[in-house]
């Protein structure tokens, strides 16, 4: 099964080796037909501590790295 791949921005850049990514989607709502914007924060392993604040990166599923964090940033989105 493939991994899955989503895009967000860093809001947060506190805690070592790990930054916590807001993921932004949006969909048709299936009875008012009205476009709704969802989002959902993850918790992303950054080994270097290269991303800041507001940086539009790329996150991946990956193995269990700690209690909350299960997804590693791939790259920057741009």
């Amino acid at each position: 099964m493939p991994k899955r791949i989503l895009q967000g921005t860093v809001t947060s850049d506190k805690n070592e080796q790990t930054v916590t990514v807001l993921v932004e989607r949006r969909f048709t709502h299936p009875v008012l037909k009205k476009t709704i914007r969802k989002s959902k924060k993850y918790r992303a392993h950054d080994a270097n501590n290269q991303f800041k604040t507001g940086d539009a990166v790329r996150i991946q599923e990956c193995a269990p790295i700690s209690k909350t964090k299960r997804w590693e940033v791939v790259t920057d989105a741009s």
